[in-house]
């Protein structure tokens, strides 16, 4: 690529991006600190990913989903998965009306452009294929009608990663549908007397729709056309191929840790991931640290430990962390 023709997505990314820092701006009233939580959402929703997110209950999970839908301007629901809870109850049904003596169509909360799905990990399997095909095929199908769901239609699911009684974990199958994994800790402690006057005081601000869902859409196409090197390619293939075959990269010590690594789908999301997040950067071209920068969240859901690795305490986290800092930087 010609260096003007750089300089000119260049100029042209930094025009279309900067609505990111309206949309930051909003969330920033109402969230504190969780600053990486809220680049992760933009990620998905600019590169048409989902978001599996881990962490304790009361760190503003449901806040930062809310936040976002009410700063785009769209339609947000939030499904509590519990045990009992049936495909019919997140979809929809038919349901007979006597007045008009025929079946009509009653759409479930998944007809949103965020839908959160708060404690995947509650309800059984039924229940958790049904929201990951419609994640998957973007469209449900209820009776013998197929509807298409709302674009943009992002799917963030929380898990509770403290309590594993009565739940149903999500098969690594599954959780490679997820573009992104992320785990999100407990706040600063200056962070915390903030959230903490903000909740004594009531002084929520109140959030402004700063942007469309067609601004989004149009993001999106944007993002697709960020700048990536053969080079940053080739750093990406060899980031998932250590995941697969660690003594091709020097990494002979991680061989009977790893019982699978990364799928193609790792690649995809790992340049996907990395454009997004240059466009947040407000950059038309994609640079190694990007790709740094995403790699966690990317690859953590998508390595399977053995049972070596769970013995030695070696978590998928330092698998790659060893894999970022072997492969050779382009």
């Amino acid at each position: 690529m010609m260096q003007t023709d750089i300089r000119e997505l260049n100029e042209r990314i930094r025009l279309e991006s900067s609505f990111i820092e309206l949309l930051t701006k909003e969330m920033d009233k109402v969230i504190v600190g969780q600053k990486h939580m809220t680049e992760s959402l933009l990620i998905g929703l600019l590169s048409n990913g989902h978001i599996l997110l881990e962490g304790v209950p009361g760190l503003a999970k449901t806040l930062a989903i809310t936040s976002l839908s009410k700063a785009i301007d769209s339609k947000f629901s939030r499904i509590q998965f519990t045990p009992d809870l049936l495909p019919a109850d997140l979809i929809g049904t038919l349901i007979y009306s006597q007045k008009n003596e025929d079946f009509q169509i009653k759409k479930g909360p998944v007809f949103a452009n965020f839908v959160l799905a708060d404690e995947i990990n509650r309800s059984p399997a039924k229940v958790q294929s049904a929201l990951l095909e419609s994640m998957q095929e973007r469209q449900v199908t209820i009776g013998d009608e197929t509807f298409k769901l709302p674009d943009p239609f992002l799917v963030m699911a929380t898990q509770n990663p403290i309590e594993q009684e009565g739940t149903y974990p999500l098969p690594e199958a599954q959780v490679d549908r997820f573009m992104l994994k992320v785990v999100i800790s407990y706040p600063k402690q200056d962070e915390e007397i903030l959230i903490l006057r903000q909740n004594i005081n009531n002084t929520f601000a109140v959030i402004d729709a700063v942007v469309k869902p067609q601004d989004i859409i149009r993001a999106r196409e944007v993002v697709r056309e960020v700048y990536m090197d053969e080079k940053i390619e080739k750093y990406i293939t060899d980031i998932v191929f250590a995941s697969r075959y660690p003594e091709k990269y020097n990494l002979k010590k991680l061989e009977g840790f790893i019982a699978f690594g990364g799928s193609p789908r790792a690649s995809i999301s790992l340049a996907m991931a990395a454009k997004a997040y240059a466009f947040i950067k407000r950059r038309g071209y994609v640079i190694p640290e990007d790709i740094r920068a995403v790699a966690h969240d990317v690859l953590r859901h998508r390595i399977g430990l053995t049972y070596e690795a769970e013995a030695e305490n070696m978590t998928s986290e330092d698998i790659i962390n060893d894999i970022l800092n072997t492969v050779e930087v382009p």
